[in-house]
């Protein structure tokens, strides 16, 4: 496991920690951990649902731009894949998957929360992409992944002018699906709600919520029909599963949400 990221797990959940202090800049041996946190998610049966956290202080500031700033065209050839793959990889990650967002989430790190299913921030938190403020542009998905979930217009708005949203106007244009205030936990409290938020699935009927994941996400690729026919067979793929079996005795013998599923 990396030195800067950690997946540590607890009562079916797993928590990718971001640990670069101060501020979580994510440089390639970051970018690199990411992708094994989540490898390691992906594979590990007693994970139901992922959180990814950057402390108490700070999610991610973005990209390491003192390591960059002297790159060639040619050097960001090679390392532009990784950019994209570490996000790449958090989003394969075939589980439900939540960001928990104290202080900054600028840049890469931005790019990071888009990745994951849901987002929750701490009330004083920071969200943007002013990639344009250094002369570029999003490069880990940021330009495909915020238009898609707030719209073309205020993505456009956030990228053209490299501007931070608080968490308030996070929540208000979609960018952020709750905000946590901190309270006697501090900065703690949104990493408690995120725990309680995916707790909620831990246990549950991990292939169904990997075949709805599945379905949604490529169904956004693709047009109507072949989104469509992407669910169809997912569906009937369920009819190989235990818990499908479970879930359909379970409903008629007992009633709705009283099935004990295995994950099988």
């Amino acid at each position: 496991m990396s030195e800067v990221v950690r997946l540590e797990v607890e009562d079916g959940i797993g928590v990718i920690r971001l640990d670069r202090p101060p501020m979580n800049a994510l440089d390639a041996d970051v970018q690199r951990g990411i992708m094994a946190a989540a490898a390691e998610a992906t594979e590990r049966k007693d994970v139901f649902a992922v959180i990814v956290y950057g402390g108490e202080k700070v999610f991610a500031a973005g990209v390491d731009i003192k390591q960059m700033a002297d790159w060639s065209y040619t050097d960001m050839v090679d390392h532009s894949m990784l950019f994209q793959d570490f996000t790449r990889a958090l989003a394969r990650i075939p589980k439900p998957t939540v960001a928990a967002i104290t202080g900054y989430a600028l840049g890469g790190g931005c790019e990071v929360t888009l990745a994951c299913d849901f987002r929750i921030a701490a009330r004083d938190a920071k969200l943007g992409q002013p990639e344009v403020l250094l002369g570029v542009i999003p490069g880990a998905g940021g330009t495909q992944r915020l238009a898609r979930l707030i719209g073309p217009a205020k993505a456009k708005d956030l990228i053209f002018t490299g501007r931070f949203v608080d968490a308030e106007e996070a929540l208000a244009i979609g960018l952020v699906d709750a905000v946590v205030d901190p309270g006697e936990k501090g900065s703690e409290a949104v990493l408690a709600a995120a725990k309680e938020m995916m707790s909620r699935y831990a246990g549950g009927p991990a292939y169904a919520i990997r075949a709805a994941k599945e379905a949604i996400d490529s169904g956004l690729e693709v047009d109507l029909q072949s989104g469509l026919e992407i669910e169809r067979l997912l569906f009937a793929s369920l009819f190989a599963t235990k818990d499908r079996e479970t879930g359909m005795h379970s409903f008629i013998e007992n009633g709705p949400g009283k099935a004990t599923f295995e994950g099988a």
